[in-house]
Formats: C-alpha cells, sequence, structure tokens
C-alpha cells in the first residue's frame, strides 16, 4: 500500500517525514501537534511502503532506524542548506540549531556559496562506515582552527572544551579529565547517533585510557594497565561501565602502584615492582574481586593473589628477590667495587682479556685467571665498633642470617667455622635479574658483571656448544623428573621449545637464570661451583609457596680434569636470589688437623667447604649422565677426582678453596686495600671518649 497525503517536517530537523510517522525518522523526535506540513504529490504506481523510486524505475530500500536515511530532497532545499561553524554538518534551511551538534546557527556569510548540484532529483550518499561518515564531514572544515580529538581523531572546533562525538577532553582542557556522565544531556550529541558511530568505530572508545585521579597522580604512567570494557546489551554496557567507573573512583595512588606492580610482574617490568616496594606498598596485599575485574586479564590474575605468587607464577626469580629479600638499611652498602671505580674498570677490562674460546668442536669460552676473593684478615685489627660498621655495609645481614639461623645451611659445623677457620660470609649483591653473574664474579674478582661480559660469554658459550649442553640438559631432566615420581615424556618439539627459552634467557640482560646456566658458568670458570641454597620457596609468613632445585656441586664435566682448577667457589641461593660466599683470610695457618697434608705456605689460605649438608647427607651433583649416575660411594669418588676432598677429625666429607695474595691479582689486592684504608681512617667513638677522659684526668 502506498503512503499518500501531507507530510509533516521536524521541528529540530525539518525533516519530512510521512504522515503516519510519530516520530521524526532522522532524529527521532516526538511529532509535534501542529507541525509544519508540505504537500508531495505520488503516482498511482507510486513503490510500496519503506521504498523510495529512482529516476530509473529501480526501488531503493529505506534504511532502519539505526543507519542515516536516505531521503530524496528537492533542488531548492538542497542548495540552501547551512553548514555548522562547530562541526560542519549540512543543515537544512528551517532547522535553528545544528542536528548534530545541536550549535546556534550563525548569519549566513556573503562569502558562503550554496553547493551545486544537477537538474532533477537526486539522494543523499549513503554513508558505508559510521566513522566515514565523520571523517567525510571532517574534509569539510576549511576555515577555523580545529584540535583533533586523540581518542576519536575527529577535529572539534576551538572553543569546544570536549570532543563532540565521544566527549573526550581537549589538550587545552586537560585538567578537566573525567569520567561521561550519561545525566548530562545538555554536553553531549544525540545519544543514538554517538551509539551508531561507535558500534560502528573499535570498541576501545568506550573503554576511559586515563584513571579519575589528581592532576598529582595524572602525571604518573599507568598506561599498561588493561582496564575491562564492558560486552553485551546497551543495558548491559551502561551498568557494567557505571560500575567499573565507581570502581576507578575510588582507587588511590596506591591503590594504581599495586596494578601497575601486578602488571609489571606479568610482563617482567621490575621497576614497577621497586616503584610499589618503596613507595611502602604492602607486599601481602592480595588481588580483591573489583581489582581483577579492572585489570580484565583472567588468564594471568587471579582473586587473592600476591605480587609473590604472581612472580611463582611467571617465573620471577629476580623479583622474588626484591618481593622476599629484605634488604637492611640501617648501614649504605659499601663494597670495594663501589670504593675504587678506577680500578673497577681496569679489572673489568682484564677480565674481558683473559676470556678465550676453545678451538674445536667443543668451543666453549673460558676464564685464563684462577682468582679468588676473599676478606683481608686486616679487618680484625681494627675496632670492635669499626668492624661492626664494615660489616653491616659489605655483608647482606638478611641473607647471612636466613642461611645461619632460620636454616642451617652454612657455619653449622662449630669444627669448620671456629677451629679451621672456615666461616663463610654473605657479600651484599644488587636485587637485580643478573645477581647470579654478579655473585659469580664477586667471589672471583669481587665486582658486578657491570658490562654484561659474563653474560655475553654465557650466551655464546650455550649457542656455540649448543649440542654438547643440550644433550646432558635433556638427559638430566628426564632422570629428575623420573626420579621424583613424575613418569611423562615430552615430544622432541617439547624438548626444542623448552631450550630455546633457555638460551634466551641468556641473552636477555636482567634475566633471571636456571641451574642450567650455572653449570655453563662452571665451565667458563673450569672451577666446580657449589651453591647452598634453601630448598622451598617461602613467603614471608613462612609459607612454603614451591621447592627450589639450586643447592648442589655442579663440575665442568664436558672438559678434560686436566684442564679445570680443583679449587671451587661457593654461591648462596635464598629465595630467587644469589649473593656470593667467601671467606676470611686466616693467616696461613697450616696444621689445623683436616686429615691431609695440605702443604701449603703462611700466604695461602684453604678454606673448607663442606660436601654435605647439617644431615650429613651429600650435596647433588648436578647433570650427571647415566653413566656417572649411582650410589653415594660413586658420587663421592667423582667429588674427589674434581676437587681437592679431605675429610676432617669430626668426619665431614669437605673441599678444600686455596687462595693466595702473591697469586691473586694485583689489581683485586690493590682494590681490597684501597677500600679497607678507608675504615682504618675512622676513629671510633669509644676510642675518642677514653681518650678526651685521660686529658681530664691530666688536667686534673
Amino acid at each position: 500500500m502506498t503512503e499518500h497525503g501531507i507530510k509533516w517536517a521536524c521541528e529540530y530537523c525539518t525533516y519530512e517525514n510521512w504522515p503516519s510517522a510519530i516520530k521524526c525518522t532522522m532524529c527521532r523526535a516526538q511529532r509535534p501537534s501542529g507541525a509544519i506540513i508540505t504537500e508531495e504529490p505520488f503516482k498511482s504506481s507510486a513503490p510500496s511502503v519503506g521504498t523510495i523510486e529512482r529516476s530509473g524505475g529501480s526501488p531503493l530500500i529505506c534504511p532502519d532506524s539505526s543507519a542515516r536515511p536516505r531521503v530524496k530532497t528537492s533542488l531548492s532545499m538542497e542548495n540552501s542548506k547551512w553548514s555548522c561553524h562547530m562541526c560542519t554538518y549540512l543543515n537544512w534551511p528551517r532547522a535553528i540549531r545544528c542536528t548534530q551538534c545541536l550549535s546556534q546557527r550563525r548569519t549566513r556569510s556573503p562569502t558562503e556559496s550554496p553547493q551545486s548540484s544537477g537538474s532533477g532529483l537526486r539522494y543523499v550518499p549513503s554513508p558505508v562506515d559510521p566513522c566515514e561518515e565523520y571523517n567525510d564531514r571532517n574534509k569539510l572544515n576549511i576555515k577555523g582552527q580545529h584540535w583533533t580529538c586523540s581518542a576519536c581523531t575527529y577535529e572539534n572546533g576551538a572553543k569546544a572544551k570536549k570532543c563532540v562525538v565521544c566527549d573526550h577532553p581537549s589538550p587545552n582542557n586537560i585538567d578537566s579529565i573525567e569520567l561521561a556522565d550519561t545525566d548530562e544531556a545538555s554536553s553531549i550529541i544525540n545519544e543514538q547517533d554517538r551509539a551508531r558511530w561507535r558500534s560502528g568505530c573499535s570498541s576501545s572508545i568506550s573503554q576511559r585510557r586515563s584513571p579519575p585521579m589528581s592532576k598529582r597522580d595524572s602525571e604518573m604512567d599507568f598506561q599498561r594497565i588493561e582496564l575491562a570494557g564492558a560486552v553485551g546489551s546497551k543495558d548491559e554496557l551502561e551498568l557494567d561501565l557505571k560500575k567499573l567507573k565507581q570502581i576507578k573512583n575510588r582507587m588511590r595512588k596506591t591503590d594504581w602502584l599495586f596494578l601497575n606492580a601486578c602488571v609489571g610482574v606479568v610482563e617482567g617490568d621490575l621497576s614497577a615492582v621497586e616503584a610499589y616496594k618503596t613507595s611502602g606498598g604492602d607486599i601481602a596485599r592480595q588481588l580483591s574481586a573489583d581489582e581483577v575485574r579492572l585489570l580484565n586479564r583472567p588468564s594471568a590474575f587471579d582473586v587473592g593473589y600476591t605480587l609473590v605468587h604472581l612472580s611463582i607464577r611467571f617465573q620471577r626469580q629476580d623479583m622474588l628477590a626484591i618481593l622476599l629479600t629484605e634488604v637492611s638499611q640501617h648501614a649504605a652498602k659499601c663494597i670495594p667495587a663501589m670504593v675504587c671505580p678506577e680500578l673497577t674498570e681496569q679489572i673489568r677490562r682484564e677480565i674481558a682479556a683473559s676470556m678465550h674460546q676453545r678451538k674445536g668442536d667443543f668451543a666453549c669460552y673460558f676464564l685464563t685467571d684462577l682468582v679468588t676473593f676473599t676478606l683481608p684478615a686486616d679487618i680484625e685489627d681494627l675496632p670492635p665498633s669499626v668492624q661492626e660498621k664494615l660489616f653491616d655495609e659489605v655483608l647482606d645481614r638478611d641473607v647471612q642470617k636466613e642461611l645461619e639461623e632460620e636454616s642451617p645451611i652454612i657455619n653449622w659445623s662449630l669444627e669448620l667455622g671456629t677451629r679451621l677457620d672456615s666461616r663463610l660470609y654473605a657479600l651484599w649483591n644488587r636485587t637485580a635479574g643478573d645477581c647470579l653473574l654478579d655473585s659469580v664474579l664477586q667471589a672471583t674478582w669481587g665486582i658486578y658483571d657491570k658490562d654484561s661480559v659474563l653474560r655475553k660469554a654465557l650466551h655464546d658459550s650455550l649457542h656455540d656448544c649448543s649440542h654438547w649442553f643440550y644433550s646432558r640438559w635433556k638427559e638430566w631432566e628426564s632422570w629428575y623428573s623420573q626420579s621424583f615420581g613424575l613418569h611423562f615424556s615430552l615430544r622432541e618439539e617439547q624438548w626444542q621449545e623448552d631450550w630455546a627459552f633457555i638460551l634466551s634467557l641468556a641473552s636477555q640482560p636482567g634475566a633471571s637464570l636456571e641451574q642450567t646456566h650455572i653449570f655453563v658458568l662452571a665451565h667458563i670458570l673450569r672451577r666446580p661451583i657449589i651453591v647452598y641454597g634453601v630448598k622451598y620457596y617461602k613467603s614471608f609468613r613462612g609459607e612454603t609457596l614451591g621447592y627450589t632445585r639450586f643447592q648442589g656441586v655442579y663440575l665442568p664435566l664436558l672438559w678434560e680434569q686436566s684442564f679445570c682448577w680443583k679449587s671451587p667457589i661457593a654461591l648462596g641461593y635464598t629465595r630467587g636470589h644469589f649473593s656470593a660466599l667467601v671467606a676470611m683470610e686466616n693467616d696461613g695457618y697450616d696444621n689445623r688437623g683436616a686429615g691431609a697434608n695440605l702443604n701449603t705456605d703462611d700466604d695461602v689460605t684453604v678454606t673448607f667447604l663442606p660436601l654435605v649438608d647439617s644431615e650429613r647427607k651429600l650435596l647433588h651433583i648436578h647433570f650427571l649422565s647415566a653413566q656417572e649416575l649411582g650410589n653415594e660411594d660413586q658420587q663421592e669418588k667423582l667429588l674427589r677426582e674434581w676437587l681437592d676432598c679431605c675429610v676432617t677429625e669430626g668426619g665431614v666429607l669437605v673441599a678444600m678453596q686455596k687462595s693466595s695474595r702473591r697469586r691473586n691479582h694485583p689489581l683485586v689486592t690493590q682494590m681490597v686495600e684501597k677500600w679497607l684504608d678507608g675504615y682504618r681512617q675512622i676513629r671510633p667513638c669509644s676510642a675518642l671518649s677514653d681518650g678526651e677522659e685521660d686529658e681530664e684526668d691530666e688536667d686534673e
């Protein structure tokens, strides 16, 4: 049936609607009682309802209410449209305000020329994409200063404080950043038109990019936090967005630091975790349901998770060190490498010059010098108060306490610690992903791996000798899993993927390293590495979080024994952090009843490192082949072949670590002496007070 009669004109957009229309097809405004009407003649062969006749006779289906209607207009009305000075939208002549942005109509400029059109009737072009519709309007903007919205790229007028389309604040009005309120109808455009634009463009516009913070807090960088976006129907969308707005309005600076630290753990950003901890944030804080909803990453975040749980889940050993190892803040740390920067740089160059690559099939890198760092015996000559200050600044008291008191891992034998002067001290180390490499160089040369010389040698050795190390690693991991009752077998592709991950860790500065890397470092040093470490990951409450596998002996099994040294180094492992364990010079005590003829001179220090734990069980030897695996007697025999071993009078199997001042590198000796001179010049308060009392006595 064809609709005949008189059309009525909308009082807002002047669109001419059919007589039966209750609302305006263009702007959905209610039909007024006294609407302006115009006559429209129709032919007897007019198209059916819902269609408009083209000039060629073929019907054109009218779009539904969700798209902009295509109407036929007369030549005189189309030529007299006026362009909005704010959004450049072309409005009908009778419109007093702009249909798009509700701006007041201005008087037509004398230089403004009407649009030209051809003869006859034509239809307004139909936009294919709502986003392109706005872009086309932007192209018509030929005069005046405008600013481009950073959220939707729409060009707004110079006086507009917010984007006409998405309500995003202008750059000059950045202080007024706030979430859009749906009740403020006067500050937004037609909601249906904007909803159509949003549905056609990216859904990310509905997500606010910045949390509602003050101007001071808004300077902080939380852009990596992916806030949740609502999905579902329109009502559910508005309800979910309103809920998210309420959650974000309650967020404080500490809350955003915590969420940023959570994202930092997932993405491996150490600075975000350090920023939260240094701000006084609670390490035991758990993710709430609202925070998990706000982060919108269910694959990474769960309700009740702490930063420690996330670090373990994503294997962030370096972050565990920061979260779980409380470094003493009573004294500023001062190690020899910090006091002598010039000597430290010379030592680094010396290390780089002594690094060589072996020729042949096993092209592994190795160091040509045997250097072992020890604390000077002159420390005992300092006054007790100065000694205490020195130990506070050079040692990690928390690591020392954990390895000695919380778990009897080091210095558990009175015979070794007292009578044989083999007490081990945990040097303070940086809490970073390079702590393993730093501790290795601290135990040998007394410096950090600042220039990544050791990491580069580790990476190149793993790649150049990948076949050799891969075979050992695969065989060891297979045996290890079966020994714990994990009866599973991996496909070769899975083994290759795991091995590729180990290779990638070696090439990334700051990445936490694993047991395989310690095994390779033993080959680079050409000497055994003994790791005394905790068996379990524990939280600050003492809860067991996971099992560690670092403690044990790492031998350079792929070298010939004649090419290696038998003097080992010792490292400590505490909850994701490595520390160098060093001894103090003992002035060459030789006949100390170790059950062996040491044949040492007065300038050689011998430190006895236990090869058993406090329960007298033999330490594990890592990365043994099937032929080398066996009972403890066979493993003890292997240890005696690679280390200088002996049994003390108390029945403790130990390895001898030998160091000599004359054989040690002169640069290291010079660095230690210069560092110690700073403490020799300190006059203790007790001595000062005693001197003052003596002067008073003389005066009397």
